[in-house]
């Protein structure tokens, strides 16, 4: 009989659909049957995982099933290890494969090397969906060499941590006492052990076979451990403390200071950390009260062995400015700042430049220089920089006369004066080195020096085209006095009557000195609509090749959405450089922190509606990254035409109960390439639906709407508007919907209007009509079922109406609502009117002119009034 070589450990739990293809894999290897032997823990599994391995192992006499209660990945491995009889462990994941030569690869390297301690080999990402192989892991760069021997003393990068693609020496492990800790969940559990098998080897050797693959699965249903993990508080808490500390601390006292690539490794795990955090992923929310507090009590007790050189030069993920001094300086309980300003950008219209640094504890005495004389930022504010529920650092951010020299004094120091953050290096060094910079850097005309800052237009537009036929096509006279400095509008891609299009009937109506063009899927309802209007030949087709031309030549985006469509496209992003500015209209009123979300946006005005949200953005100790240049406080244009419409309808005419609930990003998932989401099909069995229907099949509540002659209606989110068809509703409610409706008409009708948290609120208090809130799962829309967290605005303290949690007293609100008489209610009418600082049907021209302000001499002239000069209508100017 051949000598038994390898153990396969395989913890199983709930893997039933995967396990066919994994026990072909296995039967399938070229390495003789026995020679390896099959480990199966079941660990409680709850499908009919336990029976196909009971039956795998009744027809192959190397398969051994243990079964014991669920206790995790770890606790399994740790029982199957226990019955291992070959000199070599392998902990391959049943969901996983094996690529057919994988074991005989192995078997032969080690057979070539025996003085081997540690085999690592080479994971290839199979897509659950499709079933390709695709070599996308991020550490395939450990393999480049080929098959090789790595002493991780010359090479810190390249560390292993992989369980399931690994090989370790059961003499090692067992004299070691070495198992997985079963408290580090719900990841790095195989880091940890990995970490501490190199730590017990004699010399630091892996040995990284390329030819050897493992077949890694991405499961379509993201419901693998590694998958689910970032939601899990464990991950911010145990896996800090039980997984990277404990081997930092290990490595420390065995060997007096952690080997460089057990640092590398853990800078490598702290990138998650840092790029969660900075999306503002909802499965991060996990982070928050008590697990926020022991995160941020383990990372200083963690970067503690971490060289700053290690942190500073890191490479292998991104590891911007920020992250490097966030390792440096977040949680050192100092008072610090950078010893250098970066210049961001330049407004040339306004003739500003913005520089930016960045400080940990107290604010620093700072001073602005002409030369010998102190000036004031024209725009400025404090970001707060925050992590997991703690501010940790913030963000200085000056917008400055530009006409001459600019130097910054920070705490009576001259700060050096960079073009842009720096890449990870030992820049840190040269500066400390060199000495105290000299005062002034990038003399005016700033545009000249630094013109990769700035584009001047469309003849710089022109020289950066790729396409050398579109480029040709774009130039020609007839395009570019066509499209010459053009205004581009749109609101979504395929639908619009939003700010975007009132903004354009105006621009068309009121200013055709402005080159006004707008841009919608062609064919669609609101295409066909705006046709039928007259402005036929103003519209330009989403993806067109005319639509190519003119964003070519056109100076702004102006879009009632903020996404890659409408600022980035992805058509457009090998063609062109994004040259136009981009103005975000909005398309309703921010009450969450969306900073996370908008701070990635290019957006050069960012439109507001009220002083509250204003702030948000705009004021100091936010995380927004926009200033008062960019946050115009304006109201949405389509507040205009809301107004309007509301005046259309006295009480008498109010004749709906508008039930207008928003979506949940865990209801519907974006469909790629598109501005369209598709509704999860178990979307009836959630409890938004349970709830939302209840209230809409409420006896009590149709008995109330019908003895006061009104109507009850059902206004879903857009997103949600494909399943309205499919509910089952009293056939006295109305099934609204948005395409090629007059919305507004709806608002200006309703006697009462109930919703959980969408900002259409705003619309119809904006014209005084009574509001309901309806919060049934506010823990899980704040905790991370939805984009941002909760920001500024208190439904109880500044809402439009009572707040309700519970069906009954929902149900007891609204009819409370619309026996007041269809007008709200006082302490709610004041709030209302507290609100808007406008309504005035101007806010058109307030956005008009900001964004002419904006281009300055780029596009028009710079008008003699601003945005913020228009005077108020007559009636509220004092006669005095």
């Amino acid at each position: 009989m051949a000598e038994l070589r390898f153990s396969l450990v395989v913890a199983v739990y709930n893997v039933a659909p995967y396990l066919e293809e994994f026990i072909a894999s296995i039967e399938d290897q070229t390495l003789p049957g026995d020679q390896f032997e099959i480990i199966m823990v079941d660990d409680g599994s709850t499908d009919n995982s336990l029976q196909l391995l009971q039956d795998w192992a009744a027809r192959n006499q190397g398969v051994t099933v243990l079964h014991k209660e669920n206790g995790g990945q770890g606790s399994a491995r740790n029982l199957g290890m226990k019955h291992a009889r070959a000199p070599w462990l392998n902990f391959v994941d049943p969901d996983d494969r094996l690529d057919r030569n994988y074991l005989k690869i192995v078997a032969d390297f080690l057979d070539a090397n025996p003085a081997t301690e540690l085999v690592a080999t080479t994971r290839v990402m199979l897509n659950d969906r499709t079933g390709e192989l695709r070599d996308r892991h991020p550490l395939r760069i450990h393999f480049r060499d080929g098959d090789q021997m790595v002493d991780l003393r010359e090479r810190p990068e390249a560390f292993f941590g992989s369980a399931p693609a690994g090989f370790f020496k059961r003499e090692l492990v067992e004299a070691q006492g070495l198992e997985f800790d079963e408290r580090i969940r719900p990841n790095f559990e195989d880091g940890h052990f990995c970490v501490r098998y190199l730590l017990a080897c004699p010399e630091p050797f892996v040995a990284y076979l390329q030819s050897a693959r493992y077949e890694y699965r991405q499961r379509a249903d993201r419901s693998s451990s590694t998958q689910r993990s970032s939601g899990h508080p464990g991950r911010y808490t145990d896996v800090l403390e039980y997984g990277y500390l404990d081997v930092l601390q290990l490595a420390s006292q065995r060997y007096g200071r952690v080997p460089l690539w057990l640092q590398t490794y853990v800078m490598y795990e702290l990138a998650y950390y840092m790029k969660s955090a900075e999306k503002g992923a909802r499965t991060v929310m996990a982070a928050r009260g008590d697990v926020a507090s022991r995160f941020h009590e383990l990372m200083p007790r963690i970067m503690a062995h971490l060289e700053p050189a290690v942190t500073d030069s890191f490479q292998l993920k991104e590891n911007s400015s920020l992250w490097r001094d966030l390792y440096d300086h977040a949680w050192s309980n100092e008072n610090w700042h950078s010893d250098y300003a970066v210049v961001e950008a330049f407004d040339e219209p306004r003739n500003l430049v913005c520089i930016t640094y960045r400080f940990c504890g107290k604010r620093p005495q700072e001073e602005y220089l002409h030369g010998d004389v102190p000036i004031h930022p024209a725009h400025s504010k404090y970001r707060a920089i925050d992590m997991f529920d703690r501010v940790v650092m913030h963000e200085r951010i000056a917008w400055l006369d530009a006409s001459n020299p600019v130097a910054l004094r920070v705490e009576g120091e001259l700060l050096e004066l960079l073009p842009e953050w720096p890449e990870p290096s030992h820049t840190f060094t040269r500066r400390a080195v060199e000495g105290p910079p000299d005062p002034v850097i990038i003399p005016p005309p700033y545009s000249k020096r630094k013109d990769r800052f700035l584009h001047s237009g469309t003849a710089e537009v022109m020289r950066r085209l790729r396409d050398t036929g579109l480029r040709r096509e774009a130039r020609m006279p007839r395009n570019r006095n066509r499209f010459k400095d053009a205004w581009v509008l749109m609101d979504r891609v395929h639908d619009a009557d939003d700010s975007g299009e009132h903004l354009f009937r105006y621009l068309r109506e009121q200013r055709p000195d402005i080159n006004a063009w707008f841009v919608l899927e062609e064919g669609t309802p609101d295409w066909k609509r705006l046709e039928s209007d007259g402005f036929g030949d103003r519209m330009i087709g989403y993806h067109s090749h005319a639509w190519k031309i003119l964003m070519s030549n056109c100076v702004v985006v102006i879009s009632s959405h903020a996404g890659p469509p409408a600022y980035r496209p992805k058509k457009l992003r090998e063609l062109l450089d994004e040259h136009w500015k981009f103005v975000f209209l909005q398309h309703g009123v921010i009450k969450d922190d969306l900073s996370k979300v908008f701070n990635r946006m290019p957006i050069e005005i960012f439109v507001t509606s009220t002083p509250g949200e204003q702030e948000s953005i705009a004021g100091d100790e936010t995380g927004y990254r926009y200033t008062t240049r960019e946050a115009k406080l304006t109201e949405l244009p389509r507040f205009d035409l809301v107004l309007e419409k509301g005046l259309e309808y006295p009480p008498e005419r109010r004749d709906l109960v508008l039930i207008a609930p928003t979506w949940r990003a865990w209801l519907a998932k974006p469909e790629k390439g598109s501005s369209r989401y598709a509704v999860d099909r178990k979307f009836l069995e959630t409890d938004f639906a349970r709830n939302w229907l209840g209230l809409l099949n409420s006896q009590r509540l149709s008995e109330a709407v019908a003895d006061a002659g009104l109507k009850l209606a059902f206004l879903p989110h857009p997103v949600l508007q494909s399943v309205l068809a499919d509910l089952e509703l009293p056939d006295d409610v109305l099934r609204l919907g948005f395409e090629g409706q007059d919305v507004r008409s709806y608002f200006a009708r309703s006697a009462a209007f109930v919703t959980d948290f969408s900002s259409m609120a705003f619309n119809v208090a904006y014209i005084e009509r009574p509001v309901v809130y309806f919060q049934f799962d506010q823990a899980d829309y704040f905790g991370g079922g939805h984009f941002g967290k909760e920001g500024y605005y208190d439904y109880y303290e500044q809402g439009f109406g009572p707040v309700t949690d519970n069906l009954t007293d929902a149900e007891d609100a609204v009819i409370a609502a619309i026996k007041n008489g269809r007008t709200p209610l006082p302490e709610y009418l004041e709030r209302m009117q507290r609100t808007f600082p406008f309504r005035d049907g101007r806010a058109r021209e307030r956005v008009t002119l900001a964004i002419e302000e904006m281009l300055g001499s780029r596009g028009y002239p710079s008008r003699e009034r601003s945005y913020a000069t228009i005077p108020p209508p007559e009636s509220e100017i004092d006669p005095e």
